[in-house]
């Protein structure tokens, strides 16, 4: 591992490149709150087409993490492996997402297949600039708190921008397509790829790669996934991010349809999933301090066990008693927020990992393989809602029977309750505390030597 003297950021680089996480989340957060409901309300496919389809690109997209993340590995240009990833690949994604909110009247089949080619092609993009985002926090400094500080920032935007799409996209759809919701949906996705592509270019120019591999290190992508399957905390944080992202899924899939057919209250989606992004931008902001005094792993075990009771409790609550709703969603908030910020930082551990084990670095694929988690445990969840909706005889834009009712509310609690406990099991698996990252970066050091 090659490194600067100064492993200190400045705030200005810190602050730069957090801010293309919010993004990113022009974009996932669009998918990941209203793509469903765009595509069973908007577009006119059945829940069970559209969550077949969502599984399915999701499994594709994610064996394509890998690849995408061992082409970053060998990029070699002058500005670095992965920062020229940011001026080369917004522009096909703006075009990729605006067709996927384009809804050209189609039969039934032929709108299946158009959401199949869209949503791939958007998938696709996505991945290839937000693997090579995501391995530079492990370039951008060796220093493990630095990395807590920088995804920390990172995750703050994140949520932030998360905040702005959930509260914002609803009017935007009804003005810019004054009243032609298909309009709004394709107009509304447009303006959100804009900002986006402007802040991923002010990432690129405002950011430095400082970590890299061994100047002599010559190996293939085979070798670099044998290393990862071989790096116990890594298979831990795979895992981790597998459940984690099924439990949020649920949710956040989940909840526009909670609040249009069991509380009848659809409204409440503007501020509902935005004071959850904003307790979770509070939470990833304490997050530096908390790794001070915390063990990550530790902290990590407290949060989702926080996460899976204030979840729990979320069956209980009547559905008029609307305050209690928030003050749960806020909670979790701010219970899952430093999760992000701990999860990226813990995955450039183990790069460091490995190299120390191995004498090898892959630090793209390191994260590759961990984004190829999320997206199958996003694509488990949507699989579960459809399963779900399928079985309980849901009808989009109509009242739904008590079993489809009741459905809802079981996503909104104890399902994702039962995977936040199941990541607290995983996350006994992980051992790199402190204490071993500091004689790593040690050794590493001396290795440079």
């Amino acid at each position: 591992m090659t490194m600067t003297v100064n492993t200190q950021l400045r705030w200005r680089e810190k602050i730069s490149y957090g801010i293309a996480d919010m993004g990113f989340n022009f974009y996932w957060t669009n998918v990941a709150t209203f793509l469903l409901i765009f595509y069973t309300d908007v577009f006119g496919i059945s829940a069970a087409a559209a969550a077949s389809m969502m599984f399915t690109i999701k499994i594709i997209n994610a064996f394509t993490d890998p690849m995408i993340g061992g082409l970053a590995d060998r990029t070699n240009t002058r500005w670095g492996k992965f920062r020229p990833y940011l001026i080369w690949v917004p522009l096909p994604l703006a075009c990729a997402a605006f067709l996927t909110y384009t809804t050209p009247d189609l039969s039934e089949d032929g709108k299946i297949v158009w959401a199949y080619g869209t949503y791939l092609a958007m998938m696709v993009c996505y991945t290839g600039i937000n693997i090579p985002y995501n391995a530079l926090s492990g370039v951008l400094s060796p220093d493990p708190q630095e990395r807590s500080i920088v995804n920390g920032l990172r995750f703050i935007f994140a949520f932030a921008g998360g905040t702005i799409v959930t509260a914002a996209t609803p009017s935007l759809v009804h003005w810019l397509g004054g009243g032609n919701d298909k309009l709004g949906w394709q107009l509304t996705m447009l303006v959100w790829s804009g900002f986006a592509s402007v802040l991923f270019v002010f990432t690129f120019l405002n950011t430095r790669e400082r970590v890299a591999p061994p100047p002599e290190q010559k190996t293939n992508v085979w070798q670099d996934i044998h290393d990862l399957s071989q790096n116990r905390p890594w298979v831990a944080l795979f895992f981790l991010a597998l459940i984690i992202m099924i439990t949020i899924t649920l949710r956040t899939s989940s909840a526009a349809y909670y609040f249009k057919y069991v509380v009848n209250r659809p409204d409440l989606m503007a501020a509902f999933l935005p004071a959850y992004m904003l307790a979770a931008a509070a939470g990833a902001s304490l997050t530096p301090v908390m790794t001070r005094f915390v063990d990550k792993k530790k902290l990590m075990i407290i949060l989702m066990s926080i996460t899976a009771v204030l979840s729990s409790a979320f069956f209980f609550v009547p559905r008029d008693q609307i305050w209690l709703m928030f003050a749960l969603q806020i909670g979790m908030g701010l219970a899952l927020g430093p999760k992000s910020p701990l999860a990226f930082s813990m995955y450039a551990d183990t790069a460091d990992y490995n190299e120390w084990r191995t004498g090898r670095r892959a630090t793209a694929m390191t994260f590759a393989a961990a984004t190829f988690s999320q997206k199958l445990g996003t694509a488990i969840a949507v699989a579960v809602i459809g399963w779900l909706f399928t079985q309980l005889g849901y009808v989009a834009n109509a009242a739904q029977n008590a079993g489809s009712q009741a459905g809802i509310v079981w996503l909104m609690s104890f399902i994702p309750a039962f995977f936040a406990l199941i990541a607290v099991a995983v996350m006994f698996m992980y051992d790199l505390d402190n204490n071993k990252l500091l004689q790593i970066q040690k050794d590493l050091e001396a290795r440079k030597s």
